[in-house]
């Protein structure tokens, strides 16, 4: 391959990387499994005839949702054995529209932010790879029913089949989500102000009633591995626990984009400890979602300074 064609391949892959990356990692929650397709769809579009490829975009969506299924559906074994709950691993996001396209981006802002978000995510675990893979390609990204056919190689009356029964199980399960940042970042901000200082009146003003604080941890990080349900319980457990580190000078709060929302970052002697993602809508947190799971948050480390 020639040093122009080489230059051009490379430019083209880095032009539909966003998507790549976004479409592997909404099929995957993981950002180093999304990493590790997106860099295989590389290697296998570096070594393609390009001169027969008409479409590169569409090419490479192909290649990377066949191998995040591929890779989707071997990790879905290792979840099925997972102590308590597992839930997708932070991404970093920073979708906020600069201030002069504001008004016109903020529709896609929205609908960028909730297809990413930790409650939609947790809840396209409970989809097939298939449907899920209609799912992103069809509701996060717009591409149309024909070219997902031809993605995954099925009729398009099968497709739009799979994509009615995804759209259903997301509606059913799928938590409301607040339209208004500046809301969630003002009640991330209370959140955390209440759980460092014991609060639990201050917690239980902005908690749903039914809250739900699902725990993802592994590799000797505690955390609960039942779901906790209810502000009053969800309020005092983490009255209980969060003042003992706040107390303690290695530890560190900030507050970061993961998923486009607010999140509070914990660190303890600079390295990421703990992610609290809070599900809002109607003006409380409907799902507090805390992970504590080392290998999900090691590169985190800087995020937010």
């Amino acid at each position: 391959m020639s040093a122009d064609l080489t230059v051009e391949v490379t430019e083209v892959f880095e032009e539909h990387r966003p998507v790549l990356d976004g479409v592997a990692y909404r099929m995957l929650g993981r950002v180093a499994d999304a990493e590790d397709v997106v860099q295989e769809a590389w290697l296998r579009w570096s070594a393609v005839d390009h001169a027969q490829v008409r479409e590169p975009r569409a090419y490479l969506v192909r290649i990377t949702t066949r191998l995040a299924i591929d890779r989707l559906r071997q990790a879905q074994s290792r979840r099925e054995a997972y102590v308590g709950s597992w839930l997708p691993e932070p991404l970093v996001t920073d979708l906020a529209p600069a201030p002069a396209a504001r008004q016109q981006d903020g529709a896609e802002r929205v609908m960028l932010a909730e297809s990413v978000s930790m409650a939609v995510l947790v809840v396209l675990e409970s989809l097939s790879p298939l449907e899920r893979a209609v799912f992103v390609l069809r509701e996060a990204f717009g591409f149309p029913y024909a070219e997902i056919a031809e993605t995954l190689e099925r009729g398009e009356p099968a497709v739009r089949q799979l994509a009615g029964r995804a759209r259903r199980h997301v509606a059913e399960r799928k938590p409301r989500f607040e339209v208004d940042p500046e809301l969630q970042r003002d009640l991330t901000e209370r959140f955390l102000k209440a759980a460092t200082e014991g609060d639990v009146q201050g917690l239980v003003s902005v908690l749903a009633p039914d809250v739900r604080m699902v725990s993802d941890s592994a590799d000797g990080a505690k955390a609960p591995r039942r779901v906790i349900l209810g502000a009053d319980k969800v309020s005092r457990f983490l009255a209980a626990v969060a003042p003992e580190g706040a107390q303690d000078p290695a530890f560190g709060f900030r507050l970061l984009e993961l998923n486009g929302g607010p999140a509070a970052l914990v660190t303890y002697e600079g390295r990421p400890d703990t992610v609290f993602s809070l599900d809002v809508a109607d003006g409380l947190v409907q799902a507090v979602y805390v992970n504590r799971n080392p290998g999900k948050l090691a590169h985190l480390e800087g995020a937010g300074e």
